[in-house]
């Protein structure tokens, strides 16, 4: 999950009237037709840990500690490798440990590797806090200029040591350019329109494709 830095910044309701305001609860990221789940990747399994059936897993959430919890049940691509309970987990020297229910030995979590691990989005409760956004809002939106011109898209969320990056891969020229999410630099976050706008860090807009001339 990302948190924005700094003040409060306004957030476009789905249905906006000149009189209101920030602070309106977000809709969904993505709209999936109804009846049909609107699948998100948490996790790839990895190698077998062990003996025992426990498998490491490459995290693509923001929220392992919930998305593999005891009892959490996970759909698989494949489809028939699964639905995936897990039985336990566990970090190790940074990296996680899954165990899941029916998968008893070395043999059959080897069977599992690769198999990437999903949730259905819409199931996903959304943050309490307005200016925090599951990373999976986020990812696929377009960024703009606070002028109103096109920049981009964001691709995906980094979070680091000293706080949360938007990488967005400009349309111009295919870069992929770091944003700091701090409301300075992203001062609007629209779920309903699906863009963010963007006060670009001095040298953004330089970027350039081109190698620099000899």
């Amino acid at each position: 999950m990302a948190r924005v830095a700094g003040q409060r910044r306004p957030r476009t309701a789905p249905t906006p009237s000149p009189e209101q305001g920030a602070g309106v609860a977000p809709v969904p990221a993505s709209a999936a037709p109804a009846g049909e789940p609107d699948l998100l990747v948490v996790g790839r399994i990895g190698k077998p840990q062990g003996i025992k059936g426990e498998v490491t897993v490459q995290v693509r959430t923001d929220d392992p500690d919930a998305r593999f919890a005891a009892g959490a049940t996970l759909l698989t691509d494949p489809a028939e490798r699964g639905p995936l309970t897990v039985a336990a987990s566990r970090w190790q020297n940074g990296r996680l440990m899954v165990a899941f229910e029916g998968v008893a030995d070395r043999n059959a979590a080897e069977e599992l590797r690769e198999t990437l691990l999903q949730v259905d989005a819409r199931a996903i409760p959304e943050p309490e806090d307005e200016d925090e956004f599951h990373d999976h809002v986020l990812r696929g939106m377009a960024a703009v200029l606070v002028t109103g011109e096109p920049l981009g898209e964001v691709v995906d969320v980094l979070h680091l040591p000293h706080g949360d990056v938007l990488v967005v891969r400009r349309t111009d020229n295919g870069a992929e350019v770091l944003v700091p999410f701090v409301k300075a630099m992203v001062p609007v976050v629209d779920v309903a329109a699906r863009r963010v706008e963007i006060v670009p860090p001095e040298g953004l807009l330089d970027l350039t494709d081109e190698p620099d001339p000899a």
